[in-house]
């Protein structure tokens, strides 16, 4: 099980350009029609890859929600990470 450690909390607009292609294929995947300019997203690193995970954090009513996603993906987040997150939500 892979580890995923938080990279950062962005609004869409302050998003950096590195990130853009996660967040767009996210957006398909949840068919997600629009992105807003302050749609907070949290980008989170998956340790041991080159990969990232996209959560549109008005997705989600809890962190355990975030908890199944991650499972569902064979990852796990970290406890600092957790705490972070769960206070945006």
């Amino acid at each position: 099980m892979f580890v995923a450690t938080l990279d950062g909390i962005f609004k869409y607009q302050d998003l950096p350009e590195e990130y853009g292609p996660y967040v767009q294929f996210k957006a398909t995947i949840e068919k997600r029609d629009k992105i807003n300019n302050d749609d907070e997203i949290a980008i989170l690193k998956i340790t041991g890859t080159d990969s990232h995970h996209v959560l549109f954090l008005d997705s989600y009513n809890d962190i355990m929600e975030i908890q199944k996603e991650l499972k569902d993906a064979d990852a796990k987040i970290n406890h600092t990470t957790l705490k972070i997150i769960g206070g945006h939500l």
